[in-house]
């Protein structure tokens, strides 16, 4: 039986289905995501583009989407993938990050997360 997720933003006005399991889940401390979430790092679960479907209207900037109306940023979006983010989503149970990404910016005192891989910068840089 193939996963099926459902996410949103605060106010109801955008809906997102997702059928299918995650390409990836991950953590991003950079301080792009920081300032977009007001969050020390944000967690995200990336599909591809193909399994998604978005409905409501959301305004966007440079790539992240999120509820013109309640100001939740909902998912962001990159070449043929989208990455939904874990907060708006309705379950999360089974959707565990692997990796975090930018952890030359990640704090301190946070605690390490069992079962993740810290990359420095992005995954694909050495």
């Amino acid at each position: 039986m193939a996963h099926q997720y459902d996410a949103g933003c605060l106010c109801g006005a955008i809906h997102v289905q997702v059928e299918g399991s995650p390409l990836r889940v991950g953590l991003c401390h950079c301080k792009d995501c920081r300032r977009h979430h007001g969050a020390l790092f944000y967690a995200a679960a990336i599909f591809p583009s193909s399994s998604v479907r978005v409905t409501g209207v959301t305004a966007h900037y440079e790539g992240r989407h999120f509820c013109p109306t309640c100001g939740s940023s909902v998912f962001a979006t990159t070449e043929d993938e989208i990455e939904i983010h874990l907060g708006c989503m309705n379950s999360t149970e089974d959707l565990r990050p692997s990796y975090e990404l930018w952890c030359q910016n990640r704090e301190r005192w946070l605690p390490p997360f069992p079962g993740t891989t810290c990359h420095q910068r992005n995954r694909d840089e050495a």
